[in-house]
């Protein structure tokens, strides 16, 4: 069997590696667009505060220790289905018997479709580095469009760095996955840190201000900020373009079945491009965070193998680790509200008909695997409730638990 895998990010490389622990003769040829080892998003802050590789966490050796025909450099530019070919820019062809779409997304925003020159991000290994360069040539100052989860980290790192940062934000920080307390925690820190924060702004409302490259922005007041770096961090879009006339079908990202097939058996989508749906909510969309990449990865590879195995759902999940406080916020904030705060510690787990559907922990997320771990099982929490939010929860600590979570066996 020879498989291709468009990309080479989580989702591929775990498809790949997969793969590969179970069978050591079929073909593996991998894609990356990007001039790269395969590398981890969630580790490129990292990479770029320490100097140390920590992105590249499979190692360089990984296309080579796992036989795999890795492919730097070399993007899809449309794939045939009926002849199982993948069209590549250069001109050349591969043919398949399995074809796995991991090509990941890019950046978006509704009125920001295309970016001038002058506007950098931090999507991609590529973006980042470009960014980084200006930084070392002097750039003193950066001005970033977008408060989500992405671009604080990419505001913290700038500031730790030593650059003038201005963030903008349309009403309030990582307002997507943190509630108005949580997020007032957040916007108070950055302050704290020396970040200049614009609330009110939109991000999807701003215009750029400069020909050919852009200079500066115009926010909603009308009011022109400037910086030596112009960021945007406004969300994520399937790179799905070159699935045009395939008869692959799309919507947003790439529809899949609880199997992780697209409509044509032969093809598979997992990662960021993948539209999913939501384990809990059943809702369909692209859920694009590592772990999820990976379990898709692992479970698309599993169908590869002919081991029938369904995909239990996308998590909405995500945490920040570099403001000097640790936050972990994890599906719904609907039901009721269970909420504690104490010595700098906010924790809150939302709970409906005695079953957890979200948390979010602040200060402290020790108890966060615990949680998940019930959320995820729906288990009855309803004798828990005096005890889920103690700070020892789950880790043997308080005797009561033993007995109450007898009633969840």
């Amino acid at each position: 069997m020879k498989v291709v895998i468009i990309g080479a990010g989580p989702a591929g490389v775990t498809v790949a590696e997969t793969l590969r622990q179970y069978d050591t003769r079929s073909e593996i040829v991998m894609l990356s667009s990007e001039p790269y080892p395969p590398y981890s998003p969630p580790a490129m802050v990292a990479y770029f505060t320490t100097g140390q590789e920590v992105h590249l966490w499979k190692g360089r050796d990984f296309p080579e220790r796992l036989d795999i025909d890795y492919r730097q450099g070399t993007k899809a530019s449309g794939i045939d289905p009926q002849k199982r070919e993948v069209h590549l820019a250069d001109g050349g062809a591969l043919r398949y018997d399995r074809l796995v779409i991991a090509s990941g997304g890019r950046l978006y925003a509704a009125r920001l479709e295309e970016f001038k020159p002058g506007v950098y991000n931090f999507k991609s290994l590529s973006a980042a580095e470009e960014l980084l360069a200006h930084v070392k040539e002097g750039a003193r100052s950066a001005l970033i469009i977008g408060a989500g989860f992405i671009g604080v980290e990419i505001a913290l790192l700038l500031r730790d760095i030593g650059l003038e940062v201005t963030q903008l934000v349309r009403s309030r920080v990582m307002r997507q996955m943190l509630d108005p307390e949580t997020s007032e925690i957040v916007l108070g820190m950055l302050k704290d840190r020396g970040i200049q924060v614009r609330r009110g702004d939109d991000a999807d409302a701003v215009a750029f201000v400069g020909k050919p490259r852009a200079e500066a922005v115009e926010v909603r007041s009308g009011d022109v900020v400037s910086a030596d770096l112009l960021i945007a961090a406004t969300g994520l879009r399937p790179n799905i373009e070159f699935l045009g006339g395939s008869g692959v079908r799309t919507e947003w990202g790439v529809l899949v079945d609880d199997h992780l097939r697209t409509n044509d058996p032969a093809v598979y989508a997992v990662g960021d491009v993948a539209e999913t749906f939501d384990r809990f909510t059943g809702d369909r969309y692209v859920h694009a965070i590592f772990p999820n990449a990976v379990e898709q990865g692992r479970v698309a590879a599993y169908n590869l193998l002919g081991r029938d195995t369904v995909y239990e759902g996308s998590d909405t999940m995500n945490s920040l680790k570099h403001l000097g406080l640790p936050i972990i916020a994890v599906g719904q904030m609907t039901g009721e509200e269970l909420r504690v705060c104490r010595n700098g510690v906010l924790r809150k787990v939302y709970v409906e008909d005695d079953r957890i559907v979200g948390f979010r922990l602040t200060g402290d997320v020790r108890t966060a695997g615990i949680l998940r771990s019930l959320m995820n099982k729906r288990a009855n929490v309803g004798p828990l409730k005096g005890i889920l939010l103690a700070p020892g929860f789950g880790m043997g600590v308080i005797s009561e638990m033993a007995l109450a979570a007898q009633q969840l066996i």
